[in-house]
């Protein structure tokens, strides 16, 4: 792809290729089935996502709270996503124990741990009322 100057830009420099459209869905949804296979705690994540949904239906939380959980969710997803990435990228480019391979893989697995006790914490404080109130308690 060349860059053009800005004075010649066209309407249909703007189209969409659709066979490289079609390919970044395909490549994407690669990704997400080699992660899912190889990565444990996106599984855990997963079915924690799915569990919190279904709360959010039972519970009936407001449309604030879906949100919320719902971008929390996206988050945490897109985080063990990206650790999964560096953690690919940095095997490739050390094969052998290195400390800063080492550092950099356990510097992206905290930012996940992060995002995630964030979430939780978050989690419980839109669902701890929803569920006294659920309980009649």
């Amino acid at each position: 792809m060349e860059l053009k100057d800005k004075k010649n830009i066209t309407i249909k420099d703007f189209k969409l290729d659709k066979k490289r459209l079609r390919n970044s869905f395909k490549y994407a949804g690669i990704g997400i089935l080699q992660a899912f296979i190889g990565e444990q705690n996106l599984k855990i994540h997963t079915v924690i996502a799915i569990l919190v949904i279904l709360a959010g239906f039972i519970l009936e939380i407001t449309t604030v709270e879906w949100l919320v959980c719902l971008i929390l969710i996206g988050l945490v997803l897109m985080a063990e996503f990206f650790n999964t990435a560096i953690e690919y990228v940095v095997d490739l480019a050390s094969p052998q124990i290195h400390p800063l391979a080492k550092a950099a893989k356990d510097t992206a697995s905290a930012g996940v741990l992060m995002m995630a006790i964030i979430s939780a914490i978050i989690g419980l404080i839109i669902f701890i009322p929803h569920i006294i109130e659920f309980l009649g308690v």
